[in-house]
């Protein structure tokens, strides 16, 4: 194939219906040499007759035939939706084109034309299609992620996937993000995207978990129409419309055994079977997975497919919960609250003293989402001057001090490391030994909690 002539999907079918044999087999020569597998037909019985049997991918249809007009296998529907149709046509039957695109052909040529012509017409359907896909799908705007000391490894981790996706290009390995809910694996995949290879192409989030099970299938593999009950049209599904790009699988765990085996297959031959189709579909997509439950635990607990589990378990990163990022939270309040003030055309407020510690005090079991939500609320019921968060538990202002005012030191003194071993002590008890709550309340970071722990063992022993 010349180096500067348009390709076609390996291996895709196109029926070719011209009554002009010459044309017909010059055409057919050319998309065959372009990877295609062509079939000819001269009239509409024929066409009739082959598409009974295979289901192309794309058709070339001249208008005017010996038995009747092209125009009559569109009305009757003789392509799959999926098909590409790029009708032919003499000077002076573009009236006819037009209507035959009314009917669901994609494209239509004038003759004479020169045959990549045929083949940019079927590029631009396939893309139409992926694209009309994609919009159902749409991403949201990107996020910015703050990245503070607490997300130090992952965003070392993400640099070396970054680095190894932009030495290959091509054949991308998945990622598998593990995190609880809210604590942003969405806004995560797509800061990967971003900034990987495939930033100019498409990015596609579904979330596994909203998908019903009788039709999870045909959403991610698309279907052909009549391969169930009321598929009354064909569709693409959602890895033929992020092909070349990113498929953000939220929620992975909780796809039945069926799709699971399907997904790998996809990811790990890059190939995919629509449902009711016969053949298989070669695609290039960068999968990355999400799940708020380690899919360790779930195929560990017969509820994931363990194979699966191993393919995504390659490059994985872990998003900590909020509760575990101690100092970090009040840095990513505030710049919460400015994309937020952003999106309501409002100057960001400062976040008071008492505002901060009712946000540390706070458990977060939603995490960054609740945190977020939470800001919100406050920038639209609080009013001018900083954000106090009334409304949040804890103290209504911050404690003047720890200690008893009434406790003196005594006279006679005592040992400070003691007191620190015993405040470290009560912390652990009242966190159930989480070190970085403990931290979080004695406000020392997470390395001094352990190096004095360290020294604690080291001198007891």
């Amino acid at each position: 194939m010349p180096s500067d002539s348009p390709g076609l999907p390996a291996g895709c079918e196109i029926l070719v219906v011209e009554d002009d044999g010459a044309l017909r087999r010059r055409l057919a020569a050319h998309l065959a040499g372009r990877g295609a597998a062509v079939t000819e037909a001269g009239n509409l019985a024929e066409a009739r007759r082959l598409a009974r049997g295979i289901r192309f991918d794309f058709v070339a249809m001249d208008l005017h035939l010996p038995d009747g007009e092209g125009l009559e296998l569109l009305r009757e529907r003789t392509f799959s939706e999926n098909a590409g149709v790029v009708v032919m046509t003499a000077f002076g039957g573009v009236k006819k084109a037009v209507e035959a695109m009314r009917l669901g052909a994609d494209d239509y040529l004038a003759k004479p034309f020169e045959p990549d012509e045929v083949v940019l017409a079927f590029l631009r359907s396939r893309a139409s299609r992926a694209a009309g896909r994609r919009e159902e799908h749409a991403a949201g705007p990107s996020e910015d992620l703050f990245f503070g000391a607490s997300l130090g490894a992952v965003r070392a981790s993400l640099d070396a996937i970054l680095a190894a996706e932009h030495r290959l290009e091509r054949s991308l390995p998945p990622v598998l993000i593990e995190g609880e809910t809210g604590t942003g694996k969405t806004a995560l995949a797509r800061w990967l995207h971003r900034h990987g290879p495939r930033a100019g192409r498409p990015f596609i989030a579904v979330n596994c978990a909203a998908l019903p099970d009788n039709l999870a299938e045909s959403e991610l593999f698309g279907h052909e129409r009549g391969a169930f009950t009321d598929a009354r049209q064909a569709k693409i599904g959602l890895f033929e419309a992020a092909d070349g790009g990113t498929l953000f699988l939220d929620e992975i765990g909780s796809l039945s055994p069926a799709s699971q085996a399907k997904v790998l297959t996809a990811v790990e031959d890059r190939t995919l079977r629509r449902v009711g189709a016969t053949k298989e579909l070669a695609v290039d997509v960068h999968v990355v997975a999400a799940s708020n439950v380690p899919l360790g635990e779930l195929a560990a607990a017969g509820r994931f497919r363990p194979d699966l589990h191993h393919r995504l378990d390659l490059l994985r990163l872990r998003l900590p919960p909020l509760r575990e990022r101690g100092t970090d939270l009040v840095p990513l309040a505030r710049s919460l609250l400015e994309r937020i003030a952003a999106r309501h055309r409002l100057k960001p407020p400062a976040i008071s003293a008492a505002g901060e510690s009712r946000l540390l005090a706070q458990k977060w079991p939603g995490n960054v989402r609740e945190l977020a939500h939470e800001i919100e609320r406050a920038l639209i019921f609080g009013g001018d001057g900083p954000l106090e968060f009334p409304h949040l538990g804890g103290a209504s202002a911050p404690p003047p001090g720890w200690r008893n005012p009434a406790w003196r030191l005594p006279p006679e003194g005592f040992t400070l490391d003691e007191v620190v071993v015993d405040l470290i002590a009560e912390a652990l008890r009242e966190t159930e030994n989480n070190v970085s709550a403990a931290a979080r309340r004695l406000g020392v970071t997470r390395e001094f909690l352990r190096y004095r722990l360290r020294g604690e063992k080291a001198g007891s022993a």
